[in-house]
């Protein structure tokens, strides 16, 4: 067991391990609280029961990383969120295979960034990093590392793999909302669930799990606080804490969700089937719908949607922190890295009425020297 000690007015925590036949010690201290100490040292305990601690940091970084992952990150991720952790460890199987955590300087990892990244788009290279960098500075809290090796490092990527965010525009998705709204039918919901991602935005993961308890028809909400796995058929934790959310909802899409009463169940969205449609399905529609209306978007996707409904808040100027929030994001940073060609279209825009409000402040001051 890790031992628990009061040094004056912090605690410290100290474990002990054989390794080589000699037994070593591994202690860290500053805790303001004993309760801060007691999840260091279940940490600890957890870590040395997967024969994984080391006093020397000798652990290949991608088996340190997929440690981390499995200690701090597995049990509060979405199995999707989890894909993306096995991507990101395959991708240091192959190019860091065998080298040390204590070996990783920023100039390997700067190597490594470029070899790994000229294959890939850059959403994936600067999700990538972003793991890897969240591993790194639990690594020097932990005080496995002494240095930030990844801090500062500028993305590589492949341009030609980096695709421009798809959305509709006004005009089409005027359309498509008018054309779902003609042929709704309760018993094929897809076409409740596209319409009620042009409202809002969500992840059709979000919208595949709500219930009627989700819905708030007197406040105009929705809840966002599960998503649905579709191979277990259960509902799953949302993608991330900031995901879970309450988003307003415009009173005519409500209205018609509650169409779907009728289909007497507890899940908002079922087929005539009692299941939830799947992303395939929901997706065939979407298709069909576009087809249908002349819209010629071979890539559009559920997700594409997301993106529209963004598009659309940014050309009626709407702040992009409400956005953020709106769209479960842990911070802004992600809604401007993920959005910044979005953003860039409406610059010029905004560029135009900024000049146009300073001018207000000098109209006076013009108007007195005109007089002059």
């Amino acid at each position: 067991m890790a031992e628990i000690s009061k040094r004056g007015s912090v605690y410290q925590v100290r474990i002990y391990w054989i390794e080589d036949g000699k037994r070593k010690s591994k202690s860290k201290s500053g805790f303001k609280t004993k309760r801060e100490a007691q999840i260091y040292a279940a940490e600890l305990e957890t870590l040395k029961a997967r024969n994984f601690i080391s006093q020397n940091s000798k652990t290949p970084f991608l088996e340190y990383f997929w440690a981390w992952f499995e200690t701090y990150k597995e049990s509060s991720v979405s199995e999707r969120t989890k894909l993306t952790y096995k991507n990101a460890f395959n991708v240091l199987k192959k190019h860091l295979s065998g080298i040390t955590i204590e070996e990783m300087d920023r100039r390997l990892y700067r190597k490594f960034i470029a070899e790994f990244g000229k294959n890939y788009a850059k959403s994936t290279v600067s999700k990538f990093n972003s793991l890897y960098h969240a591993c790194v500075k639990d690594a020097m809290y932990d005080g496995d590392v002494t240095k930030d090796f990844i801090a500062g490092t500028d993305i590589v990527y492949n341009r030609a793999k980096t695709r421009q965010i798809e959305y509709l525009n006004i005009e089409e998705t005027k359309k498509l909302a008018n054309y779902l709204i003609a042929t709704l039918n309760h018993n094929f919901t897809a076409k409740y669930m596209i319409l009620l991602a042009i409202a809002t935005g969500a992840r059709l993961g979000e919208i595949q799990a709500l219930t009627w308890k989700d819905i708030n028809f007197n406040f105009h909400t929705i809840n966002i606080n599960k998503s649905w796995n579709e191979t277990l058929k259960d509902f799953q934790p949302t993608k991330n804490e900031s995901s879970k959310r309450i988003i307003r909802v415009n009173k005519n899409t409500l209205n018609y969700l509650n169409e779907l009463k009728q289909n007497h169940h507890d899940m908002v969205f079922v087929n005539q089937y009692n299941t939830v449609p799947t992303s395939s399905a929901v997706n065939k529609t979407l298709r069909a719908c576009l087809k249908e209306l002349n819209i010629g978007k071979p890539s559009f996707h559920f997700h594409s949607l997301r993106h529209t409904h963004v598009a659309y808040l940014l050309s009626e100027n709407i702040d992009l922190y409400i956005i953020s929030k709106r769209l479960g994001h842990s911070d802004i940073s992600t809604t401007s890295r993920v959005y910044s060609y979005l953003i860039d279209e409406y610059k010029n825009r905004a560029d135009n009425q900024i000049e146009n409000i300073v001018d207000k402040l000098f109209s006076k001051v013009e108007a007195k020297q005109n007089i002059l």
